[in-house]
């Protein structure tokens, strides 16, 4: 036993200092597991502040998650602080390129703050279940019909409790450069709720997180708060032209701060193309 602790000793560090591809499994190996942990010393912490379910949780999950970026060789310049002191109930938008955002979302995330996550993440062991303690709102995306539901009580509740969501409107993760077509949930949440937009936008990971490449190296993020959009006196008849509106500030913004995508990311038409 000694032997293998001592050859593990001499054959980690050189793995990591030699390839790239053994850190980036070991990398991704200790994000999932170290979220893991947190999470189960954020399920005992969260029943014995809220006694259950409570969005206010999150502020537990938040506080244990800032210093996970540091393991990972992580930065985030962070600009439009401002933007977020908004008082009552607003949708966040974000562009969503992996896993790893959860990380930039804890960087900035405000009070009475969750977020609407895909159902299947509720089964993800411990994480699931301090995403269901800190209110997080499950959607099922396969299911327009259930997916439009939770959006219309996530409307009301916003409005009930004076909540905050966070959305992903590119409905999943994307790593080609460019941001992805929206989707009109968080637009139609929006204007159910009579609440602004905050959007957010995270640069490309490209410079340091390559996951057909296989690299996962030290890097800094950008993250951009932009001025809120007001969505007061819209109605769904004015939903599509405001996930155009959005989708162009954060797409040149993203442009900017990332620099132009690879020449063979075939352009979309807008976001209308998505629904």
């Amino acid at each position: 036993m000694d032997a293998l602790w001592l050859v593990l000793l001499l054959v980690v560090p050189a793995l990591l200092w030699t390839s790239s591809t053994f850190v980036f499994y070991f990398k991704k190996c200790f994000y999932v597991a170290y979220m893991m942990l947190l999470a189960t010393v954020a399920i005992p912490l969260s029943i014995l502040k809220s006694g259950g379910r409570d969005i206010d949780n999150m502020r537990i999950i938040r506080n244990l998650v800032q210093h996970v970026k540091y393991f990972l060789g992580l930065r985030y310049d962070v600009s439009g602080w401002e933007h977020l002191q908004t008082e009552g109930p607003y949708v966040i938008i974000s562009n969503h390129q992996s896993s790893l955002d959860v990380l930039g979302m804890m960087e900035v995330l405000p009070d009475r703050c969750s977020m609407i996550a895909k159902k299947e993440l509720i089964y993800a062991g411990t994480v699931g279940l301090v995403c269901w303690l800190g209110g997080i709102v499950f959607i099922n995306r396969k299911k327009t019909s259930d997916a439009k539901s939770v959006m219309a009580d996530a409307a009301k509740t916003m409005l009930d409790e004076k909540i905050r969501l966070w959305v992903f409107p590119e409905g999943t993760r994307n790593q080609k450069g460019d941001l992805l077509p929206f989707k009109k949930g968080a637009f139609h949440l929006a204007v159910q709720a009579q609440a602004p937009i905050i959007p957010i936008v995270f640069s490309s990971y490209s410079n340091f997180y390559l996951r057909k490449e296989k690299e996962f190296k030290s890097g800094t993020i950008t993250l951009k708060i932009l001025p809120k959009i007001e969505t007061k006196g819209m109605t769904s008849d004015d939903v599509s032209a405001l996930t155009d509106q959005a989708y162009d500030l954060m797409r040149s913004v993203f442009l900017d701060i990332s620099g132009p995508p690879p020449a063979t990311t075939p352009q979309s038409n807008g976001p209308t193309s998505r629904h």
